[in-house]
């Protein structure tokens, strides 16, 4: 399972990277999220073994995950990396400087799903019918949210 969605910011690669690399402020600035706790590592600035649990709204009920940072490569991207219900994800995101505008950047989550355990894998085809497109709108509004606080005036954003 693999889902990619991207979007074009009016803003600098390294605005974009902060703003999205900001754990401290998540739950404020996207919609879905409730809260954001850093148990692991420091929120601000993102380093490689920050670990957070995330509660966001999905489908109506919320659910909190545990997620930590693998790779970071400032300000062109970082991943993250969770595992629940017997499924290894890997959400990738990556800052690209558009060819036209320095001053706009590309910038695009891949969300992929790797299921670990039997249950995991007989239910796999199932859940992404069921959810793929949930998914899809889930990452948009991310990414959504995101841009507008980047393409605000100012960096308190």
């Amino acid at each position: 399972m693999q889902v990619r969605e991207a979007i074009t910011i009016r803003a600098s690669v390294r605005r974009v990277f902060d703003v999205f690399t900001d754990l401290d402020r998540a739950a404020e600035r996207l919609s879905g999220v409730t809260a954001v706790e850093v148990v692991e590592g420091p929120g601000l600035p993102l380093a490689v073994g920050t670990k957070w649990k995330e509660t966001r709204v999905m489908m109506g009920k919320e659910a909190t995950e545990t997620m930590w940072v693998t790779a970071v490569d400032a300000p062109h991207g970082y991943v993250v990396e969770a595992e629940s219900c017997g499924t290894h994800y890997v959400s990738t995101f990556t800052f690209t400087p558009t060819a036209d505008d320095p001053e706009q950047t590309e910038a695009a989550m891949t969300f992929s799903g790797r299921p670990m355990s039997l249950g995991a894998r007989l239910l796999a085809p199932i859940m992404l019918r069921l959810m793929g497109g949930s998914l899809r709108k889930m990452i948009r509004r991310d990414l959504e949210d995101l841009k507008r606080v980047c393409e605000a005036d100012g960096s308190s954003g």
